[in-house]
């Protein structure tokens, strides 16, 4: 028997796999697609009533008024000749825009996520929640939190929307006057 060339093999062995690996996409598909034991097809989605017992609707700051948020508190620090970077969050402390100012310090970028996170999570400005370290200091150890001034609370109906944060000025008040500069342009 002939001895195959190396690329022979390797083409061969190509082929194989991918013949094998059509051959199990295609059994796996046609299992997902199969109708119920019973004959009929299983739903696509279960729907749940929404009288208010099971489903929640939560209000959310659309990624347009984020942006106008963070770009007011820019032009407040620009204003005062400060370079700061400015993040806001959403409900969930994810972050929606940030806005680094030409000239902000590399350790601001992280520090304004973490503000306005904190803000949100708390539903509370930073520099209040900052005194609160003197009777729970271990408050700082929770992950993603700076407890610094510089991060107001968004709210809509009571409860907090968003929040935006500020770093990089000389003093976190500071911060935190250009945070709620953002924030104020919300409200019209």
């Amino acid at each position: 028997m002939k001895k195959m060339s190396s690329r022979t093999r390797v083409l061969t062995g190509a082929v194989a796999v991918a013949a094998v690996g059509a051959a199990t996409f295609g059994a796996v598909s046609a299992t997902a697609a199969a109708p119920a034991a019973s004959g009929k097809a299983a739903p696509a989605s279960v729907s749940v009533a929404a009288n208010g017992k099971d489903t929640r609707q939560v209000d959310r700051l659309t990624t347009a008024a984020a942006t106008k948020a963070a770009q007011a508190a820019l032009n407040a620090a620009n204003r005062a000749g400060q370079h700061v970077t400015v993040a806001v969050v959403d409900r969930d402390g994810n972050t929606v825009v940030t806005l680094r100012g030409d000239g902000a310090g590399p350790q601001s970028y992280e520090s304004a996520e973490r503000k306005a996170y904190t803000a949100v999570s708390w539903n509370a400005p930073t520099s209040e929640l900052s005194k609160r370290l003197q009777q729970t200091p271990q408050l700082k150890d929770i992950p993603g939190t700076l407890f610094l001034a510089g991060a107001v609370p968004v709210t809509a109906k009571s409860g907090p929307v968003a929040a935006v944060g500020v770093a990089g000025a000389p003093s976190g008040d500071q911060d935190e006057q250009f945070a709620q500069a953002g924030a104020a342009t919300l409200g019209h």
